[in-house]
């Protein structure tokens, strides 16, 4: 069997870009929204919903683990999918358990950290630059899930239990992103380390924000519901997909 060669693998996962800010913003957004659509409007209630979505994420990790490289709607969907799945994860704990907040929010810490932890002990990186084999994408999926179940509780917790409301908690998250940046930019963070307290704030930046827009007036939202969210925010993340999978297939012709 050929040994591992690192200088010919291709990495499984996108290059961080404006597009993937976007589209990671639009994911989180729409996973708030659509796990509330489907089990409060739609009526399945939070452990049927929980059990499909679930069952259609493992089926779109299953797609993302077959590709050889980093395929956009195959990638994106896992994300949409464990962003919903998730937020159900918390929404559960919180719900039908009666888990407090503030616990969901230390406990999916230190469960992050231990998964980086791990992850660190076996590969030796950290960097999204690097997902070059099958392992280190589970460690991959793993802390992307535990990043937006943490990032759910944080949001919550900060916008309901602190009572700091759904706009103002979007833009105190928005303003830790902002300083990530300036420590990114100007003060030399380190890329790894920034990029994923990056990804883990976004999470209750965009649900905060769509939370704002679906949620009612009387709970400080502006009562678009989580039809139209959902739908605005989905369209949004497919006309991206499509725009960059379309930018792929032009540069690789012109590279043939």
């Amino acid at each position: 069997m050929p040994s591992y060669n690192p200088s010919r693998a291709v990495n499984r996962v996108p290059a961080v870009t404006v597009e993937f800010w976007l589209i990671k913003l639009l994911a989180v957004t729409m996973g708030e929204t659509a796990a509330d659509y489907l089990a409060v409007n739609l009526g399945l209630g939070l452990t049927a919903t929980s059990l499909i979505m679930a069952a259609l994420l493992g089926a779109a990790l299953v797609v993302q683990f077959a590709r050889r490289g980093y395929t956009p709607w195959a990638y994106w969907l896992a994300v949409v999918l464990i962003s919903v799945v998730g937020t159900l994860v918390t929404d559960n704990l919180v719900d039908n358990f009666g888990v407090r907040l503030v616990t969901t929010t230390w406990v999916f810490s230190l469960l992050l950290a231990l998964t980086f932890a791990v992850w660190w002990a076996v590969e030796r990186t950290l960097s999204i630059h690097e997902i070059f084999t099958a392992r280190r994408e589970a460690f991959y999926w793993l802390a992307i899930l535990f990043t937006f179940a943490l990032g759910t509780a944080a949001g919550d917790l900060v916008a309901e239990v602190f009572g700091l409301g759904y706009m103002a908690t979007g833009v105190l998250f928005g303003m830790i992103i902002a300083s990530l940046a300036f420590g990114y930019y100007v003060l030399g963070l380190d890329a790894t380390l920034g990029f994923w307290l990056a990804y883990i704030f976004t999470r209750p930046l965009g649900a905060s924000f769509g939370d704002f827009l679906s949620q009612p007036a009387d709970y400080g939202g502006l009562g678009l519901g989580t039809v139209w969210t959902s739908g605005l925010f989905l369209t949004a993340i497919v006309l991206t997909v499509v725009w960059i999978t379309l930018r792929r297939t032009g540069i690789e012709a012109r590279a043939a």
